[in-house]
Order: C-alpha cells, then structure tokens, then sequence
C-alpha cells in the first residue's frame, strides 16, 4: 500500500531514512513524499518523519459524512502550491458548513498556518483510526488522512528521564539515534546492534525500543556505568556493555552498527585555521582506526552508520573530514547517495553531525 510522509526539518536525511527501510520513495513537493510497504508504518520507529497518512479512496465529504454518529473533530492542513493559513481555513469550513446542514456537529482545529503543527494534531488527537476525529492533508484536489504523527512528548519524556546525562560529551537526541540505526536498512527482529562510542546510552535505548539487542562499548568506565543506569532506568535487560576502545577492541555477533563517533572538544565559536586541523587529524585518526579495526570482525554485507563530526566556517559552510576515499579502500562500499555525507545540525551549529552510511564489501 503506498503511504504519505511529512518529512522533519532536516528532509535529505528523513528522505534517506525512509529509502533504507521501504520501497518505491518518492519525492512529490517540498517535504511530502510518497512510499510503499506491506505493513502500516509505525511512526514511533521513525525519527526523520512528522506525520504519516493514507490516501482517501472516497470523496472527503463522503469521507467525514461516513464518522459515526457524536462529534466529528477534524482538521485541514493545506500543501498545495498556493496554500496559505486562509486557503486551509477556508476548506476546513466549507466542509463544515455542509455537514452542519446535514445534522452533524462539528469541531474545527484552526488553522494558524496552511498546515497543523505536529504538536497541534497530537495533542487534539487528530491521527489514528479514531471515528469522529482526523487531520485531513490536501493536495491540490487529493485528500489524506493522517494515520500517524510523531509524539515529540514521548522523544522529549526518554530524552530527559534519563538519570545519567553528561553535556560535555554531547547530547545525542534519540530522534537522530533512530535515524541512525534506520540507515542501517530493514534489520530482522533480535538483530544485535553495536555502538562502539555509546556514551550514555541513546542509541542502545533506541535499538532495545525497537526490538534489537544491543552491545555498547566506550573507552570510558564512567560512560559505561551511565549507559548501565540509564538502560536498567527503562527496565531493558537485553544488552552487553564493555568498557573497551574502538580502535583496538574486539566484538562478537554484530549484525549492524550504529554510532556516533567522537565529535572533537566542545566549542562554541567557529574553529582558528590551527584548531580545525587539530581537530580533524584527532577525529579523523579515531573514525579511521575504529573502521579499519571493525572490518575484519563483521561480515560482508554488514551495515555500517556512522556520524562524525563536521565544522562551521567563516565561509558559512561545514568543513569536512574528507577520509571517505579512505573508507573506502579499506574494503567499504559507501551508500549515501551523493559524494558527501548528510548532515544534521541546527542553524548555526558550530559542530554538526556528518552522517555516512558503509556495507562491508
């Protein structure tokens, strides 16, 4: 069955995200695109994808009219190419008006923009199979009907409940967390994931929510005890912990990983000519020992995502590591689509995250 996704803000990775684990994805506008899966998606795997929606096989009027009897609660978001907060509020109310004459009571969310805010809709609980509510998507004369909208209280609750943080090694948001281990394809239910700088844990808690067993291993003591707490916070049971180096250590069983690996020294201005090079020899030096050490302990085949640091400059560009040339005459394919990595960052972040996407040849 084809499917709609509201793409996040970063859309290149959401679009990634989405291409690694379904099929048949297609770009139609600016942040909408259309896939095909078997199986309803469940939005709550997808970290990249604001809301998901199926096609309205019906007329949208037949559509509302068919609710069963009480109050229909309903809401329009508008992506046509000359959607505006009036255009979506005007349709809103045009189906309300014809279902009110026909001796139905309606509620209509409005409208502050030609689209509902994720939050909006969760919150008036506009998704789903509920029988009288729905956020309805309009494009140009197709309907949807949202299905799935992403809980950012649920990302925000896993985000801040954890008991062991630590702000100097970087807070991984789980959304990106999920993404990364998407990138990793489709991975059979159990599969074994390892992240070999795990930190506090966000990507193992990621990997155990969605039915994989995880192994984590960090060149810190304390990282791990962290890790420990924060995974036995949330009742998971199923994982492995080692305190152990990436370059040099030795794992078994891995069908996947997926990690973040050491970003450079926190800064919170642009880089000096003589810091980036510091910084890019270190963190470069670390990706390439850990890749070379990996490649022999994993099978062909076995997906490989990794996130590493890139660096703002005065050009208002990032600056790069540059190794995948390296990477890949070590014996690695490199997935990703165009010559670069995808990056993830906010709007004027000082280190962003470089994300790239191996196989074992």
């Amino acid at each position: 069955m084809q499917y709609l996704a509201v793409l996040g803000r970063q859309k290149e990775i959401s679009l990634a995200e989405l291409e690694a684990l379904f099929n048949d994805v297609q770009m139609i506008s600016d942040g909408l695109a259309v896939f095909t899966s078997k199986r309803m998606p469940e939005i709550s795997r997808l970290g990249g994808t604001l809301k998901v929606a199926e096609k309205i096989k019906t007329p949208v009027l037949e559509f509302l009219a068919g609710f069963p009897d009480g109050k229909i609660t309903f809401g329009v978001s508008d992506y046509s190419k000359k959607a505006s907060k009036k255009s979506a509020n005007l349709e809103a109310m045009k189906l309300k008006k014809i279902l009110v004459r026909h001796g139905r009571s309606v509620r209509v969310v409005a409208n502050t923009d030609a689209i509902l805010g994720t939050a909006t809709s969760l919150h008036n609980g506009l998704y789903g199979k509920s029988p009288r509510k729905a956020e309805l998507i309009k494009i140009e004369s197709d309907w949807y009907r949202v299905i799935g909208v992403q809980d950012i209280d649920a990302y925000s609750r896993r985000d801040q409940a954890r008991p062991a943080r630590d702000a100097k090694v970087g807070m991984l948001p789980p959304k990106l967390a999920q993404i990364l281990i998407n990138l990793c394809g489709c991975l059979p239910k159990g599969s074994c994931v390892l992240d070999p700088f795990c930190g506090t844990g966000v990507v193992l808690q990621e990997a155990l929510l969605m039915g994989y067993r995880a192994y984590g291993t960090d060149v810190s003591e304390r990282m791990i005890e962290y890790t420990e707490k924060n995974l036995k916070y949330f009742d998971f049971s199923n994982f492995k912990l080692e305190v152990g180096d990436a370059t040099s250590c030795e794992w078994s069983k891995i069908d996947a990983v997926a990690c973040e690996g050491y970003l450079g020294k926190p800064m919170s201005r642009m880089p000096s000519e003589v810091e980036l090079k510091e910084q890019k020899q270190e963190c470069g030096n670390i990706v390439l020992g850990f890749l070379k050490n990996l490649l022999p302990q994993i099978k062909s085949g076995t997906p490989v995502t990794i996130a590493m640091p890139a660096w703002l400059t005065e050009t208002g560009k990032y600056s790069r590591l540059l190794i995948l040339d390296e990477i890949k005459d070590m014996g690695y394919n490199v997935a990703n689509k165009s010559c670069e990595g995808l990056l993830y960052h906010r709007e004027g972040q000082i280190v962003a995250r470089d994300i790239i996407i191996l196989r074992k040849k």
